[in-house]
């Protein structure tokens, strides 16, 4: 069985297998050609709605220290003790590791993290671990699948080195501190991913980057099936992102995007137009604590199966 219900000139189809998003003027069209293949998911522009207003500046949003990294020279004396002092942790001499960062599961389970000295807010552990999950249930790490993934603001490089360990084979970390890309390298190298082929770490601003990123680092033609953005959330204007990775030269169809963004924002759109006419359409968007997780994917063809679209969860969550 289905439900339907009328949105403007359009209708959309809501199945358990699949979503079919249909215009009216396309509705027969796309009729004829589902009668044996109900995976089939298309998008269509209609259902973009104008980007919130909200989302086109930048927001403050106020998150204690608990769990972030803080450089050493901002941290301040308390109750009369001396500055603490960052201190060798793990498998590593030297390692800087005050937020706990390690590899959860895979080829590199278990190695702990170096951190960069810089503020950092790594997502946290049972957050990174449900969007593993869900990034595994859409198939992304089978064996037969040779996922290129884009890691935006990789900070450590957690998210990205995590998905490496999970079977991806190639990750781009894009991050503009030096010291965080410099942090990503040491990192790479001392989860064994030290293979030409595997990294490529790119020292310019996320927006440059998807806007431009055969200027910027990636090799012409280079497309990616999964890109995440954990950005500093004071420091971006999400609308910006949004459109920038939809229109991304580096992405496909069916590519997977993730965006974390702060329960203050409010909510992020279902569904993202690019300016081809096609779509990037939610699929998730899950409150963890404070912080939101969305999932996208550009142009859904159905191949995710899992992946179907979910637009009753992309209400505010206040």
């Amino acid at each position: 069985s289905h439900q339907e219900r009328k949105l403007g000139d359009s209708v959309i189809i809501r199945r358990t297998s699949s979503t079919v998003f249909m215009s009216a003027e396309t509705e027969s069209t796309n009729a004829s050609s589902d009668n044996g293949d109900s995976t089939k998911l298309r998008s269509n522009r209609a259902f973009a709605n104008p980007m919130p207003a909200n989302l086109r500046r930048k927001i403050q949003v106020s998150r204690p220290q608990l769990g972030h990294v803080v450089p050493k020279y901002a941290r301040k004396a308390r109750g009369g003790s001396r500055d603490p002092t960052l201190q060798a942790q793990g498998k590593s001499p030297g390692l800087s590791n005050p937020g706990n960062l390690k590899i959860s599961t895979g080829s590199a389970r278990g190695r702990r993290l170096d951190s960069p000295d810089v503020y950092l807010r790594p997502m946290m552990g049972k957050v990174r671990e449900a969007v593993f999950s869900t990034f595994t249930s859409f198939g992304l790490y089978d064996s037969s699948v040779a996922v290129r993934h884009l890691d935006i603001f990789a900070g450590s490089g957690s998210v990205g080195l995590e998905s490496l360990s999970r079977g991806a084979k190639h990750c781009t970390f894009v991050d503009l501190a030096s010291d965080c890309c410099a942090c990503v390298k040491r990192n790479a190298d001392w989860c064994d991913f030290d293979q030409p082929t595997q990294t490529n770490v790119i020292c310019n601003d996320a927006l440059t980057v998807l806007r431009e990123p055969f200027k910027a680092g990636i090799p012409v033609g280079q497309t990616f099936q999964l890109v995440t953005m954990c950005p500093p959330y004071e420091e971006v204007v999400y609308a910006d992102l949004l459109e920038s990775v939809a229109n991304c030269p580096c992405v496909t169809d069916d590519t997977v995007v993730m965006i974390e963004y702060p329960i203050e924002l409010g909510c992020l759109p279902h569904v993202v137009a690019r300016d081809d006419g096609g779509a990037m359409v939610g699929v998730r968007n899950r409150k963890y604590g404070r912080t939101v997780i969305a999932i996208y994917v550009v142009n859904p063809t159905g191949r995710l199966e899992s992946a179907e679209s979910r637009p009753e969860e992309f209400v505010s969550l206040h």
